[in-house]
């Protein structure tokens, strides 16, 4: 099978909790061996910003984990190659290897600086996460006592990520964000790790309504694996990524729903222990009753399609 998963918190992990072990055997819920049985395979790695790091303190954080991603590079550069355009998606597909797209979860990266915004794509980031939970430079994040917006920066830094070709992504944004996203951005943008709102009264997941917009904009939304955002008191299972799932296919996702699993940034429901789990997960939805077309899309197609289209 094929998967291609818009989110997870592995190399943070290893560089910051696992003493820089590598990617090879990666963290708790992901690493290249436990990831070798698909045909082909996407993963977004985030470079994960604590909200209590800004300035040049957040600035040296992301470059060290960036840096980390580079040593796997060249330590694996048979099974991990970095993705920067939608010819890279396609010659990892044909190398065998995983595809990285590296993305930044939180923009104090750039310490209010749109050059620091340019410096990160000429990284090679592709997507990033505009807040975590708190307020930062770009505005602020659904724990943000104020509940406000986006900042003037933070406006900029949109119109500038879609200039670039750095795609916006909501997850973690305050609904006021959101809102001004919506406003602002004049290409798709992505909830790269949410659930739905309707199903689990979360501030982390979507409303209808918000799912909506994506959906219109073409977008994407990927089902956050946490126990706390699939079910209201953390008691999830695998069944409930597929009642998300449905719920955002009943309004009209079936080109837009996808996975974010969340790996090595969350606490997976019961059935999940990590990516060796998605194969099962696969069989889960074809058990369904879901079209294997249908499901192809959700773990892989819809995905392959916004990026490839995305990257150029």
């Amino acid at each position: 099978m094929n998967f291609f998963d818009l989110h997870c918190d592995t190399a943070y992990e290893c560089v910051t909790r696992k003493a820089g072990s590598d990617l090879d055997r990666g963290a708790w819920h992901l690493s290249l061996d436990r990831g070798n049985c698909f045909d082909a395979w996407h993963q977004v790695f985030a470079v994960f910003m604590p909200d209590e790091l800004r300035g040049d303190a957040a600035v040296a954080h992301y470059r060290k984990v960036r840096d980390y991603i580079y040593r796997q590079l060249e330590l694996f550069p048979d099974r991990f190659g970095l993705c920067r355009d939608a010819q890279g998606l396609d010659d990892g597909e044909r190398a065998g290897f995983c595809g990285a797209i590296l993305s930044v979860e939180g923009g104090s990266a750039v310490a209010g600086s749109l050059d620091n915004l340019r410096s990160l794509y000429d990284d090679g980031v592709r997507l990033m996460t505009l807040t975590w939970n708190a307020e930062n430079e770009l505005g602020h994040g659904v724990g943000s006592p104020v509940g406000g917006g986006l900042s003037d920066f933070g406006k900029s830094a949109v119109a500038l990520m879609n200039e670039l070709g750095m795609i916006v992504d909501v997850s973690h944004l305050s609904d006021a964000g959101f809102a001004d996203v919506v406003e602002l951005s004049a290409k798709p943008f992505v909830a790269s790790h949410s659930c739905s709102r309707r199903l689990c009264p979360h501030r982390r997941n979507l409303t209808d309504d918000m799912f909506g917009v994506i959906r219109d904009k073409g977008g994407l939304v990927g089902i956050n694996f946490c126990r706390e955002f699939l079910e209201p008191n953390g008691d999830a299972t695998a069944e409930h990524i597929l009642a998300h799932t449905e719920h955002f296919l009943s309004l009209g996702g079936e080109k837009i729903v996808c996975m974010g699993s969340d790996f090595d940034g969350t606490d997976m429901p019961d059935g999940v222990t990590g990516i060796e789990s998605i194969p099962a997960l696969y069989e889960r939805f074809l058990k369904a009753n879901y079209p294997e077309s249908l499901v192809e899309d959700i773990f892989f197609g819809n995905a392959k399609r916004f990026f490839s289209a995305a990257l150029g």
